[in-house]
């Protein structure tokens, strides 16, 4: 699975490692469902830090699509309402 963070990195991340991926996403959708900016923060950054840390950067001449697309690691609690609702960024395991 590829997971770009905007502003950054592509990141391949193994398949078996969607599940936590998806944890973290849910996490960080109901910090911003509970208008709780700091929950938000710390779900975050825990999101884009698992990615960098679990995933290995993808060359830049490697045209593949991104399969999420996370937004840039300055996001706002403001600006995050509007990308992370619903069931967030990342899709359910098939």
């Amino acid at each position: 699975m590829i997971v770009r963070i905007s502003d950054e990195n592509q990141y391949e991340l193994s398949d078996d490692l969607h599940d936590r991926l998806n944890q973290l996403d849910d996490a960080t959708v109901a910090a911003v469902d509970a208008g709780d900016p700091v929950a938000f923060r710390t779900s975050f950054d825990t999101l884009l830090a698992f990615v960098r840390t679990s995933g290995t950067v993808v060359a830049d001449d490697d045209l593949r699509g991104s399969d999420v697309i996370l937004p840039p690691s300055d996001l706002t609690f403001d600006e995050a309402g509007a990308d992370f609702t619903g069931e967030g960024l990342v899709p359910d395991p098939a």
